[in-house]
């Protein structure tokens, strides 16, 4: 493990912890008054507040055990329990949207009484958690799928109490009930398609795809285009973890072992790629020789 992922993990542990004592301290309140209110949207926050304590214990427990180091079973180590992690927070992010959708439609159809006030004082409470929250994690979610699956739950819940707050002023002035559950229904429509491309891009990474961003062809095009090199083939790419890339690439060329070596891992770096395994074959053989570098 790079010391620039070590680092990253541990200021990730850092924000996730915070987060979650945040989160997790707000829940019961928001819980207990959603029920007291009856208000589909508070209650469709504190459902969102659920999915943010789950989500961030899982994202904490992920990074512990992706500290593990490489052993004979899991040559690769445990970094990638962290994609594990975000894809069952994706799913269970998706889950919950889905189920905001079905009860906004059900409060449609048979509308309830709402109690205003303290659905607009929780919410405003939830607002300033969600608030700090998502600053907390921001920074973290730009490298890790990870901290990216926990940040995108918080702020979900953060136009959620937004929406609450926005909802109880309608409800309290207008009297239209039905305010209450449309707000929670664009609370819905709002996650599902930002959850969609996170889940997309953990699945990306466990089916070992090519790295997002990561133009292929454009690769292959300067490596073939190296000094000696005649044909470029099996090559593959793809992430360990989030950030963590690896590539592997058999190069027909006359050139020695170390020179083509040492010049696809140039190329390689370019491309942010941090183990580079060469496997160099004489074009009229076709068994080769490899070369192994980590730049």
């Amino acid at each position: 493990m790079s010391d620039h992922h070590h680092h990253g993990q541990e200021a990730s542990a850092r924000q996730l912890t915070v987060a979650l004592a945040l989160t997790g301290s707000f829940l019961i309140v928001e819980v207990v008054y959603g029920f007291l209110s009856r208000s589909l949207a508070l209650l469709s926050d504190a459902g969102h507040m659920l999915t943010d304590v789950t989500a961030l214990a899982l994202s904490l427990f992920a990074i512990h055990i992706g500290r593990r180091a490489a052993d004979r079973r899991r040559t690769f180590g445990y970094r990638r329990t962290e994609v594990l992690a975000a894809t069952l927070n994706a799913g269970l992010l998706f889950a919950v949207g889905i189920y905001i959708l079905v009860e906004a439609y059900q409060r449609l159809t048979d509308p309830v009484e709402v109690q205003t006030l303290p659905m607009l004082v929780v919410a405003v409470l939830g607002l300033i958690v969600n608030l700090i929250s998502a600053r907390i994690l921001m920074a973290g979610s730009q490298g890790s799928l990870n901290v990216r699956s926990a940040y995108l739950e918080v702020l979900s819940d953060l136009l959620g109490s937004v929406a609450v707050i926005v909802g109880a002023l309608a409800i309290r002035f207008t009297g239209l009930t039905w305010i209450d559950p449309v707000l929670g229904a664009l609370i819905g429509l709002w996650v599902l398609p930002r959850t969609w491309i996170l889940l997309r891009s953990s699945v990306n990474v466990l089916l070992e795809g090519v790295p997002e961003g990561l133009d292929l062809d454009a690769l292959r095009a300067e490596l073939a285009a190296l000094p000696g090199v005649q044909e470029v083939h099996d090559l593959h790419v793809w992430s360990v973890t989030s950030g963590e890339h690896s590539l592997t690439v058999h190069l027909v060329g006359t050139e020695s072992v170390g020179v083509l070596t040492a010049a696809a891992a140039e190329v390689a770096e370019r491309y942010e790629i941090e183990h580079v395994t060469v496997q160099v074959e004489a074009p009229d053989f076709h068994q080769g020789t490899h070369g192994t570098v980590h730049p």
